[in-house]
């Protein structure tokens, strides 16, 4: 935490922390909107989520190269402002009594598209404004963001939706993204012009997806990831549904319940260097998914009974686990690439990784509706449970140190 105080660092800082805590009551606000106050179907819940993430498949290549040849720190201030008028709109028509499941999916794409070029920009950003041998250090600070509102912005937002009504809660996340917007615009660290390109569009996506392809850690972790997210795709929305509809638990109690999550995360990133220097950083890898996964047989037997103690205890690892995954992961993809390379890097990741999610989304709201929430849950903890396999049949299985450097990145 010491890159804090570094002024421009704890400015993008503070700015992820109103994003996150914005984003948290968004992640119950939006589909609570379409359950509770819409009454729509399961199905319907499953394509908001895929709408919510489609981007990732249609833009998710061309959106990389775009932002290599932007400022990233301009494309992360206008994506904030973007989402922050895109959100107000539910309010509002809600207000006007003329909301409707359709402007939902509208609103749930427009974030979606946002929410790319700010994930993009932002991945590629830190790099530029940290020194890479302080990546580990930058990724972990902004994890703790995370995870600190994830600990009680569930909570938070669920008895926010109860007093305001899931559609006005919204707002919230609006004032969030603004505020992120205002923090990033005052970093004061110029960031170069990227020099013009003359190269054709589709020749720079090539060559990003030739730079990951011919990273053989990189693809193992890529297809670890987009397993992992496509059955938490199907099972997260269905979830969801089982607690506010099946066992009638309301806003406020969903919260607290899913707020295990966020300690755990805290928990994750107190203890990840600790873990990378005693198992190694693959081991660690792979175990943070391979721990938490057989939990996820608690969900399809889940009732409002002690068993809510086992999904406690399964959110609070699950957590912990994303936390050193994703630190590890991340960490090691901006340190082996060149700068230039940056964001068409994570665009393709992104679009490997997270392009799996709408579908994961589309087929748990279509089995969820030809075999019932229970057993697509059963059939998502099948799957949950063998995306740690990508890593464990690789070098990675026994790794200690991830390589910071490769050929590729020295070009």
């Amino acid at each position: 935490m010491s890159l804090l105080r570094d002024r421009d660092f704890r400015r993008l800082f503070l700015a992820d922390t109103a994003s996150q805590a914005g984003a948290q009551v968004l992640l119950l606000a939006l589909p609570l909107v379409a359950v509770s106050a819409l009454r729509v179907s399961e199905f319907e819940v499953g394509a908001l989520a895929a709408c919510q993430t489609l981007a990732f498949v249609v833009l998710g290549l061309p959106a990389g190269a775009v932002v290599d040849r932007l400022r990233k720190r301009v494309v992360m201030v206008v994506s904030d402002w973007g989402r922050a008028l895109a959100l107000v709109s539910v309010p509002v028509a809600w207000w006007l009594d003329v909301l409707t499941i359709h402007q939902l999916y509208a609103v749930a794409l427009a974030l979606g598209v946002l929410t790319l070029f700010f994930d993009i920009g932002y991945q590629s950003y830190l790099p530029h404004l940290v020194e890479r041998e302080r990546l580990v250090e930058g990724n972990s600070a902004l994890e703790v963001v995370r995870t600190v509102a994830q600990v009680g912005g569930p909570g938070a937002g669920g008895y926010l939706i109860q007093l305001l009504t899931a559609p006005f809660a919204l707002a919230v996340t609006v004032a969030g993204f603004a505020w992120s917007a205002l923090c990033l615009a005052a970093i004061r660290k110029a960031e170069p012009r990227p020099e013009p390109r003359r190269a054709h569009l589709g020749k720079e996506i090539a060559e990003g997806v030739r730079f990951v392809a011919g990273q053989p850690l990189l693809r193992r972790i890529a297809g670890c990831t987009a397993t992992a997210n496509f059955f938490v795709a199907m099972s997260q929305p269905l979830t969801l549904l089982l607690l506010a509809r099946h066992l009638g638990l309301g806003a406020g109690a969903i919260g607290l319940l899913t707020a295990a999550s966020g300690l755990g995360g805290v928990t994750g990133a107190l203890v990840n260097a600790r873990l990378a220097r005693r198992l190694g950083q693959g081991p660690a890898m792979w175990l943070s998914l391979a721990v938490p996964a057989p939990l996820t047989f608690v969900l399809p037997w889940l009732e409002a009974d002690w068993r809510l103690g086992l999904f406690v205890l399964f959110e609070f690892l699950v957590g912990a686990g994303v936390v050193v995954y994703n630190v590890t992961q991340l960490s090691f993809r901006q340190a082996i690439t060149p700068e230039p390379m940056l964001g068409r890097m994570n665009a393709t990741v992104r679009f490997l990784v997270w392009g799996t999610l709408p579908l994961g989304g589309l087929l748990g709201g279509v089995l969820g509706e030809a075999i019932g929430v229970r057993n697509t849950l059963l059939v998502a903890a099948v799957g949950s449970c063998l995306a740690f396999l990508w890593l464990y049949t690789s070098p990675l299985r026994t790794m200690r140190e991830l390589p910071m450097r490769s050929a590729s990145a020295g070009q």
